[in-house]
């Protein structure tokens, strides 16, 4: 996905309602928030990543709607992380009962929360060093697994709270997330 940056000077704060405001009036653009405080606008996701991403997404929420202990988000929900940053996944999970300790309003917005599980995708437009820093910063901020999907090259890394880092070299491989959403697996060459 191609981006820039709006350096935002530190005389100005955007508020999280004034951040949430921005990105309502402005729902053709994705919009994130670094811990810098930073305004990232990215493209749109290219045809052949969005069809992954929806086939991911699909998959999970079929193993949700079964398991019934959390809460799915795609990629257009974003988080209020510990750093200050608002970010949003390609695919995230919360349980529920986490996501039944916030409000009303906190769950209308951009909820002040880590997600629990996420998966990031790789667009062609991506590079892969700035996803690396982005799956460290959700572990900084409490997601406790992760993984980092990279069709193009067909590698995976698994982030995680609990385990050192793990690199899958082949798309012959099956990510099992048992350590967080008990049962969910994931075929990797089901993405090719």
């Amino acid at each position: 996905m191609s981006f820039f940056t709006l350096n935002v000077p530190d005389t100005i704060t955007l508020t999280d309602d004034q951040l949430f405001e921005l990105c309502s009036s402005n729902r053709e653009s994705n919009i994130e928030r670094d811990k810098q405080g930073n305004i990232i606008i990215m493209s749109p996701a290219g045809g052949q990543s969005s069809i992954i991403n929806a086939a991911v997404t699909a998959m999970f929420f079929n193993w949700n709607t079964k398991d019934k202990t959390g809460v799915v988000f795609d990629f257009s929900g974003g988080f209020l992380l510990e750093d200050g940053s608002m970010r949003p996944a390609d695919l995230a999970w919360v349980s529920n009962s986490r996501w039944h300790d916030l409000s009303q309003e906190n769950q209308e917005k951009f909820p002040p929360i880590a997600p629990d599980f996420i998966i990031e995708i790789r667009s062609r437009t991506d590079q892969i060093s700035v996803l690396k820093k982005k799956m460290n910063e959700w572990l900084e901020n409490g997601v406790l697994l992760g993984w980092l999907i990279d069709t193009i090259d067909q590698k995976a890394w698994v982030y995680s709270k609990r385990q050192e880092l793990r690199t899958v070299d082949s798309f012959d491989d099956v990510l099992i997330a048992n350590e967080v959403v008990t049962g969910f697996e994931l075929n990797l060459a089901a993405l090719v």
